[in-house]
């Protein structure tokens, strides 16, 4: 399976502040936004990776992670010139996605909980038409809606509706065979020009080709796309950090954890950063995994 973060967009929600920098190199507490996508394709064992974002955002974004080859993965940057809707990433992607599955994680979204990686694991396995995480909210007409019938059966899918069927927010973490491309290609732009990802959703949905799973009670979906959600998903961060001394989306460790890379390599990582906190986790954790 490949992977795709969507990090494009002009960040509008958090203007003026990505007026001069990226969405996705904004601070979560201790670690950039992009931190927390590229932590959730490396927790489903997701080591090709392709980020897609503006021109004038890759080399900030190439800067801060590179290829991605110092954390036993590869990273690959696209350009999205214009932003035209979620599904235009299977577009860009298509050469990345070859003949493979893919998943699609959107660059400002924080996931976490416990059994998150087992979920990851089980579902990408074996997949056939898509596979859609749902999360309870109390705003759903903000969001994607999915509908679940009494057997938990997926069996309708709305965008921001107005009297919505259900509060499942659809969140930003799809999993697609590789039908995806060519459905991605025959999706017809919106009202406003944009190829909508829920459209792809629902071609599967008719086919019966598309599930849901939920997210169910001590999980964490944030999007961190505005100013309260930023501060929100910084404060969320924090708490667990602070309270029990692990990092949420600590690449070196996620990348030393799934066997990327060895002991050796996650303490020099940590050493090149030994001025701070993170830097001194880092390498804490590579002699406590190492020893």
């Amino acid at each position: 399976m490949k992977g795709i973060i969507l990090a494009g967009g002009y960040g509008s929600r958090l203007q003026p502040i990505t007026l001069a920098v990226s969405k996705q190199l904004l601070p979560v507490n201790d670690k950039p936004l992009i931190y927390y996508p590229v932590s959730a394709l490396m927790l489903a064992d997701i080591r090709d990776i392709l980020i897609i974002a503006l021109p004038e955002d890759i080399p900030q974004l190439h800067r801060l992670l590179g290829d991605g080859s110092h954390l036993g993965i590869s990273l690959t940057y696209a350009e999205q010139p214009v932003p035209n809707g979620l599904a235009q990433a299977f577009i860009t992607g298509a050469d990345h996605i070859g003949d493979e599955s893919v998943a699609l994680v959107l660059g400002d979204n924080i996931f976490h909980g416990n059994g998150f990686y087992d979920l990851l694991l089980q579902h990408r396995q074996n997949l056939e038409g898509c596979v859609l995480f749902g999360y309870p909210v109390t705003d759903p007409e903000r969001y994607g809606v999915g509908e679940v019938d009494e057997s938990g059966r997926l069996v309708s899918l709305e965008e921001k509706p107005e009297k919505p069927r259900s509060n499942l927010a659809i969140t930003g973490l799809y999993l697609y065979d590789n039908d995806v491309v060519e459905i991605a290609r025959q999706v017809r732009p919106s009202a406003r020009g944009e190829l909508e990802i829920t459209d792809v959703n629902r071609t599967y949905l008719a086919a019966d080709r598309a599930r849901l799973v939920t997210f169910g009670r001590g999980f964490a979906w944030l999007d961190a796309g505005t100013p309260q959600s930023l501060l929100q998903a910084g404060h969320y961060v924090q708490t667990l950090e602070d309270r029990q001394g692990v990092r949420i989306a600590c690449l070196e460790e996620v990348a030393l954890r799934m066997g990327f890379i060895d002991a050796d390599a996650c303490h020099r990582l940590g050493a090149k950063l030994s001025r701070s906190g993170y830097g001194e986790y880092v390498m804490a954790v590579a002699s406590e995994l190492g020893a």
